[in-house]
């Protein structure tokens, strides 16, 4: 009875290193953060004790609305092409008659392993008003006559930032509607083919909704991911009226910039709870669904 015992610890060992690594590393700043945010701090004079005035001062911020209003019409701008052509994409290249399938799949992904910070560069070199190529391709072919400042119109500049995000994930999001597809039993296209079912009819009525569990985990994934941008936008810059400004670039400008810690670490619990909102509604309405 006792060799039982003491080998039944050994699994603890095992799983000791996962466990301490998270209460060093996530736990611990997760809890201090929240002690930040009772504080007045401004990284180098001693926290003062506020209580809850942080927050209050969030609630009445009129500012973080509009970053949150800003990450939304992004976000929106961004996740509905994406997964239209990841979609679409997936589609084709699980034919078996497409040639080279293998190959697409990894140029296709290919802009997922590049950073952030590298596209938003790459982006504002491509519609820089003066030397970008956009501007000087559109005028070769006779489009326009004068260059256009992109950045200087709100919804040109959310755009290009939703073009970022979309080119950076529509990779990914193919290979898991890839690995949904092929997921699917042959028998149910076999006996969809017996019964006369055209193409459109199978993908209508068959495909889609096999693919239900797949579009809620691309859905929730986008969502989180989605509601913290960050780097694109701000290689990319504000935007006219901070039109691109996102909750994440409110955050690091307040905390890292202003030397405001305490209310940056307000905004780092408001934008979590954000994002666990739209989390839930979206996990909510799949339950509707069903």
């Amino acid at each position: 009875m006792h060799s039982k015992i003491d080998k039944s610890f050994y699994g603890y060992f095992f799983i000791a290193p996962f466990f301490i690594g998270f209460a060093v590393v996530g736990l611990a700043p997760i809890l201090y953060t929240f002690y930040l945010s009772l504080t007045k701090w401004d990284g180098f004079s001693d926290p003062v004790y506020v209580g809850a005035a942080n927050y209050t001062r969030l609630l009445h911020d009129s500012f973080f609305y509009q970053t949150i209003g800003s990450t939304l019409v992004i976000w929106v701008m961004s996740i509905v092409p994406q997964l239209i052509l990841a979609l679409a994409l997936a589609l084709i290249l699980n034919e078996r008659f497409v040639k080279g399938k293998h190959f697409f799949r990894a140029i296709f992904y290919f802009p997922h392993i590049v950073t952030p910070v590298t596209l938003g560069v790459l982006f504002s070199l491509m519609f820089d008003w003066q030397t970008g190529s956009i501007n000087k391709m559109l005028e070769s072919i006779g489009l326009i006559h004068d260059p256009i400042n992109w950045f200087n119109n709100p919804w040109w500049s959310r755009i290009i930032v939703a073009s970022v995000i979309c080119w950076q994930y529509f990779g990914f999001n193919m290979i898991v509607f890839i690995a949904g597809l092929q997921s699917i039993s042959s028998e149910v296209y076999e006996a969809a083919a017996v019964d006369g079912a055209t193409k459109g009819t199978i993908i209508r009525k068959i495909t889609l909704p096999l693919l239900r569990p797949v579009f809620l985990f691309t859905f929730i994934t986008s969502v989180i991911g989605g509601l913290q941008l960050f780097d694109a936008p701000l290689m990319l810059g504000d935007g006219p009226g901070n039109s691109t400004r996102t909750m994440i670039m409110y955050l690091y400008e307040t905390a890292f910039k202003n030397f405001d810690y305490s209310y940056g670490s307000a905004i780092a619990y408001g934008i979590f709870i954000v994002v666990m909102f739209f989390t839930a509604i979206t996990a909510r309405a799949s339950r509707l669904k069903d």
